[in-house]
């Protein structure tokens, strides 16, 4: 079931630029306040000169540490989609994936999940390229070691 809602240009945009010019390390989404329209909430640039083009980070604690940041940035009682562009070792050497998050805390408001909970489809068909997708409702299910789980299972 559809909630209606729908995705602003200015998301895909962001999410274009985070996904090929690696402008972002990571992207938050939100609703407007009439909850009829997904807008993003926050974006978090890539330092300067460390990514270029397809070209990976060589350092995964400077990941890990803006991981933490997007945790960090994850709203105690509301809910948001986020995004986070991941790189991590393999045995095959560097890899990166899109993860695609939904956040939605049992704190949140009840009318509030049930919005992001039926748009969430919406919004993952327009930000086309999502590798792994996480949802989770407290920061255990976020947490990084999990999250790499999850996402080296997936690439394997």
């Amino acid at each position: 079931m559809s909630s209606g809602a729908t995705v602003s240009d200015e998301c895909v945009s962001l999410f274009n630029a985070l996904k090929l010019s690696k402008k972002y390390r990571y992207l938050l989404f939100t609703f407007n306040t009439a909850l009829t329209e997904i807008v993003p909430s926050t974006s978090c640039p890539r330092a300067s000169g460390n990514r270029s083009g397809s070209q990976l980070d060589l350092n995964a604690d400077e990941c890990k540490k803006g991981y933490e940041e997007f945790v960090k940035e994850l709203p105690e009682k509301d809910c948001r989609y986020g995004v986070f562009d991941l790189e991590f070792d393999t045995p095959e050497g560097k890899r990166n994936k899109i993860c695609f998050f939904t956040w939605a805390p049992d704190t949140a408001p009840i009318k509030t999940k049930m919005v992001f909970a039926s748009s969430k489809d919406i919004i993952k068909k327009r930000l086309v390229g999502i590798g792994t997708e996480i949802q989770a409702t407290d920061l255990s299910e976020v947490d990084y070691d999990i999250v790499l789980d999850k996402v080296t299972r997936s690439t394997n």
